[in-house]
């Protein structure tokens, strides 16, 4: 009697705390397996959930296996009342170590394949692509060259301590909605990370290398940006938005930063590295 009712005030705070956890989350949010965002924010947030949502679901199911497995072996196979000794003692059992082999192989293989697919379709390059942008990461802000408009704009590192730190002054990335678009990263001084939340993607950015992300936002609206690499000492203020309108918002805003002088294209000129002997183009080939 003793032994149920402890085991019935060990149970009612697991309860309690479960109810307030699903009641927290919406159908959305628990669909998408608590990832951040809207569905669709780009046309590659769809499979990304997709895949990790699947893999959830996939090892939920075999944790339950395993689960249901332990504690069958835990009750039917216990020491009885009045039983002494060791039981029958077993070296091996080759259908056993056999299905503890295979199964977690084909597993991996599994995973493996479906990550390698995605991350195919996510990387492929589009040779044309209807925006392209130059994002150059440096401690600790953002400087953005549209390509196609021959205007950019250099962000300065935030604060939050006034106006000039402001939310609104974050150093802000335009991009058309339903337009095809390639991000060319690279880095100023040191290795930083190009992140945007909502997007579910983000890549590393090198000095002296150029990498590439291609994609198509799909729904307008504001969407946080952050450095996912640390950078140094103010890397928690390295951030930005990014803000997805109309193809009519995004030609003002080119001609906003044209009227303001951001006229060209910011170059490697305020680098930090230029005394290494990789950024001798004789020496890199």
């Amino acid at each position: 009697m003793l032994k149920k009712r402890g085991l019935k005030w060990a149970v009612l705070p697991v309860a309690a705390s479960l109810m307030l956890l699903l009641s927290g989350c919406s159908q959305q949010e628990f669909s998408r397996g608590f990832l951040p965002g809207v569905p669709g924010v780009t046309n590659h947030t769809d499979r990304i959930t997709g895949l990790w949502t699947t893999s959830w679901i996939v090892l939920w199911g075999i944790g339950l296996i395993a689960w249901g497995l332990m504690f069958y072996a835990v009750i039917v196979y216990r020491r009885r009342k009045g039983e002494t000794g060791l039981p029958p003692q077993l070296r091996y059992n080759n259908p056993i170590e056999t299905m503890f082999t295979v199964v977690p192989l084909i597993i991996t293989i599994g995973f493996f394949a479906f990550t390698a697919r995605d991350m195919a379709a996510i990387q492929e390059p589009n040779a044309n692509p209807d925006v392209t942008i130059q994002v150059i990461a440096k401690q600790w802000s953002w400087d953005f060259n549209y390509v196609d408009g021959n205007v950019y704009d250099s962000g300065i590192q935030s604060q939050f301590d006034g106006e000039l730190g402001s939310e609104a002054a974050l150093p802000t990335l335009y991009l058309p909605v339903n337009k095809s678009v390639k991000l060319d990263l690279s880095s100023r001084d040191v290795i930083h990370s190009f992140w945007v939340i909502d997007f579910l993607y983000k890549k590393d950015m090198f000095p002296g290398r150029t990498n590439h992300m291609y994609f198509t936002p799909q729904v307008e609206g504001t969407y946080k940006g952050k450095c996912a690499e640390l950078c140094g000492e103010f890397h928690s203020m390295m951030l930005f938005n990014v803000k997805v309108v109309s193809q009519a918002e995004y030609d003002a805003h080119l001609a906003a930063l044209a009227a303001a002088g951001n006229v060209g294209q910011l170059d490697n000129k305020y680098d930090r590295n230029q005394n290494l002997p990789g950024d001798n183009p004789e020496i890199r080939g």
